[in-house]
């Protein structure tokens, strides 16, 4: 959707005491958004924390893992 949710994830980071982060994320282009917007929110943060991105086929499969 539109939306830049940045700030919102960053937030989310700062004050739960996240020790890890996974996106999954559809293998369709719209949902690259997705990773781009928590790469950021890491980033906005100065937290040092692992970011795993999963990338799912339309079928169900996993394609690939970062």
């Amino acid at each position: 959707d539109e939306g830049d949710y940045r700030e919102k994830l960053t937030q989310i980071l700062l004050a739960n005491g996240i020790k890890s982060l996974t996106v999954a994320r559809m293998e369709v282009p719209c949902c690259g958004g997705l990773v781009f917007a928590a790469r950021k929110a890491l980033e906005a943060s100065g937290l040092q924390i692992p970011l795993r991105v999963v990338t799912i086929a339309i079928d169900g499969e996993i394609l690939q893992e970062e």
